[in-house]
């Protein structure tokens, strides 16, 4: 008869049974660090440490209380009480340790500052999570609470990650940009952790001996992100800009018309995406203190607004797409004995419509990517950049005679709307008489008014009217960019001036702090009228509203800038990369070949640990677990040299097939088998060995082990020495233990 023993089910209100010695700890590292993660943006690296202590003290407290302690079964309402009460007190004693003289004169101010964010965040930490304990032991439900609490803090630390922000949280990304290293891999790895805490969390409610499976799983599909980072590349910034300029490469870019127009929430937050690295070859410094990248232009009027022109012949100087061999524009910038030429190296964070280079591109050339895992793209860029003085501006005519009558139609076209004509006439009416048919003098004056009456807002609505410019221009002259340059190239044509509007990126020139390399963002997409002079080509005439209601400005970010650059610096670029590239199909072997190594690597690593841990755990094990673990340890030494229970074998069996050959392995099942929980009699009504049936006394360790030696010595003698070498490199013969 077979005795067993059936647990008393627990309701969901009864108090959990108090934990494990081994479990307590772990349970107490992990909520401890939650709550230092937690603490990290919010205080000192003491106030993080007295978190963490507070929560590891109050696990270690509230786990090791009995399931009949009298807290245990406190109303609930009280249980949340008391701990709002310890953060109440904690927030007192801080607050007079910072406050009062005494502690400040003996402490100073920073010791006194210091000591009140430890009290207050141990008292803190104490009181969530002790709350978290104590409901989880009192309500099945409670454990739900823990996983919650362990999640926010590693959602919360890497919520500034999210919108491309491949440099945040600092404290995590300025430790990587110090060392030169990629931000990106230790987000990565925190998420790992992340995972691996949160299933540790959920398999403490499980026994012990589980945990190494269920990590070695998890290890396994924690490694498969090499294998998809190889592949696909790292993560990249979202596509946040609303200009147009990043979306679709070149496959996929669409020129059909929409609306550039659009409302925003008045906040700039999320547009500080980096979108690309620039890498100057030569130094240049701009007058106009910011650098200007053209990517495209809308200059043809389609009924509705301006965009993307699609005659022949209009805008010869832009590139519409990505370079494969050098692409030259040269012939179609004039002036070039009063430019400069300016080469940079640009490296594209997200995927985006066209190239765009430095003021007035000339030559775009294809570069070999150094880094493509970072950069979906690399080129490097030819600019001839002007340095016009003013003298060089004035007393030109407008346009060039080499266009044809409806190039000259089509830069000039404009709404059937005549305020525009009434609005510009008005505004140069005013003008000195020896520049009053001077185009550039006109618009100048035009930009003068536009930077004086123009309102920067990216609340608006103007983005539903059939006109959005003309809602702006003589309506509440609130708008951003797009606003701007819409209603100054209106006016522009409307005095006879061939206008456009130019799209890129504008970049404060302090940005580049004196280096080499300079950050692009999102917040940086621009967009700007030009107009024509004869012999001097498009000139950005770009108002610059002295009214403003959003700060788009961004903190230099300069490590970020330099690890960027530093990385399309290298010069030693990934040649094998390079020829996967030219045919689109094909793929470059080593990647799958490395990342599949380095996984079959840690695989085998991760089963040898395991085989050592099942090999040796009983050594630190309490003398209740011998019996299960000293012949799980003889079941693993017999599978490695090819012995192993029979599908449907029982244990018994096993035993009695190899007693002649290995009579040790019967003693230690007969041991293990009697001191099984359930077995009041002998398995099988016969002893295996001479001793008492239902003898449950527990054999020492050295008994154990005198057995398990006794056992290597017999399968030296039975087994043959091929086998038993394979025996000592095979890393997992637990897969056939049972």
């Amino acid at each position: 008869m077979i005795m067993m023993q059936t647990p008393t089910a627990n309701t969901h209100s009864q108090a959990q049974p108090r934990l494990s010695l081994s479990k307590r700890l772990f349970r107490a590292i992990i909520l401890g660090g939650a709550s230092a993660v937690l603490s990290l943006p919010m205080t000192t690296t003491t106030g993080s440490a007295a978190a963490f202590t507070g929560a590891a003290l109050a696990v270690m407290v509230f786990d090791s209380l009995p399931a009949s302690a009298r807290i245990l079964r406190l109303r609930t309402y009280l249980l949340l009480l008391l701990p709002a009460l310890l953060i109440a007190f904690g927030q007192w004693l801080s607050s007079l340790l910072v406050q009062t003289s005494t502690p400040t004169n003996s402490l100073g101010a920073l010791g006194s500052f210091q000591l009140g964010q430890l009290c207050f965040w141990f008292f803190l930490s104490v009181s969530c999570v002790g709350a978290i304990r104590l409901l989880s032991r009192r309500f099945s439900w409670g454990a739900a609470l823990e996983l919650l609490y362990v999640a926010a803090a590693f959602v919360l630390t890497l919520s500034a990650h999210q919108n491309g922000m491949i440099d945040r949280p600092y404290f995590i990304g300025d430790y990587a940009l110090i060392r030169g290293l990629d931000p990106s891999y230790l987000f990565m790895g925190t998420g790992v952790a992340a995972v691996l805490t949160l299933t540790l969390l959920l398999m403490l409610e499980q026994p012990l001996k589980r945990i190494p499976y269920h990590l070695a799983a998890l290890a396994v599909l924690c490694l498969s992100l090499l294998v998809y980072i190889s592949l696909l590349g790292m993560p990249t910034p979202p596509l946040t800009d609303d200009l147009g300029l990043t979306g679709q490469s070149q496959n996929g870019r669409s020129n059909q018309p929409e609306n550039p127009f659009r409302d925003g929430d008045n906040n700039a937050d999320n547009k500080e995406t980096p979108v690309a690295i620039v890498l100057f070859r030569d130094d240049y410094e701009p007058q106009s203190g910011a650098y200007y990248f053209r990517e495209s232009a809308y200059s043809e009027f389609n009924g509705q607004l301006l965009w993307t022109a699609e005659t022949p012949g209009l805008d010869p100087d832009l590139v519409s797409d990505f370079p494969v061999q050098s692409t030259s524009v040269t012939d179609e910038v004039p002036a070039l004995d009063k430019r400069r030429s300016v080469t940079t190296t640009i490296g594209l964070l997200t995927p985006h419509r066209s190239p765009f280079g430095l003021d007035a591109p000339v030559r775009f050339e294809n570069t070999p990517n150094p880094n493509s895992m970072r950069f979906r793209q690399t080129y490097t860029v030819e600019s001839m950049v002007p340095e016009f003085e003013f003298p060089d501006l004035i007393g030109r005519n407008a346009g060039s005679p080499q266009w044809s009558v409806s190039q000259w139609q089509k830069y000039l076209e404009l709404p059937d709307d005549p305020r525009y004509q009434e609005k510009a006439e008005s505004l140069i009416a005013n003008i000195r008489e020896e520049f009053a048919d001077d185009p550039y003098a006109k618009a100048l004056a035009v930009k003068a008014w536009l930077d004086d009456n123009g309102i920067y807002s990216l609340a608006n609505e103007h983005a539903y009217a059939s006109d959005p410019a003309a809602s702006f221009l003589f309506g509440d002259m609130t708008g951003y960019c797009v606003h701007f340059a819409y209603s100054a190239t209106y006016m522009y044509r409307s005095l006879g001036i061939p206008a456009r509007v130019g799209v890129g990126y504008s970049v404060p020139a302090s940005n580049r702090a004196g280096g080499s390399a300079l950050l692009v963002q999102a917040i940086h997409g621009h967009a700007w009228p030009e107009i024509y002079l004869e012999g001097l080509g498009w000139v950005i005439v770009d108002p610059a509203p002295s009214q403003t209601l959003v700060d788009m400005s961004t903190e230099p970010q300069d490590t970020l800038q330099q690890m960027l650059g530093d990385m399309l610096r290298d010069d030693a670029s990934f040649e094998d990369f390079v020829a996967a590239q030219e045919s689109s199909w094909s793929l470059n072997p080593a990647m799958i070949i490395r990342p599949a190594l380095t996984l079959a690597l840690c695989l085998l690593l991760a089963a040898w640990l395991l085989r050592l841990y099942r090999a040796n755990c009983a050594t630190w094990s309490p003398a209740s677990a011998q019996y299960r673990l000293q012949y799980r340890a003889a079941l693993d030494t017999l599978s490695a040299v090819g012995i192993y229970r029979r599908f449907g074998e029982s244990r018994e069996a096993f035993a009695r097939r190899h007693q002649a050959q290995l009579p040790a392995f019967a003693t230690l099942s007969d041991a293990h088998l009697s001191n099984s929980p359930g077995y009041a009699c002998r398995p099988g009504g016969a002893a295996i060995m001479n001793t008492t049936a239902g003898d449950d006394t527990q054999p020492g360790q050295q008994s154990w082990q005198a057995w398990r030696k006794q056992l290597g010595n017999e399968i030296a003698l039975t087994v043959p020495l091929w086998r038993r070498l394979l025996a000592w490199v095979h890393p997992a013969p637990w897969l056939h233990s049972r």
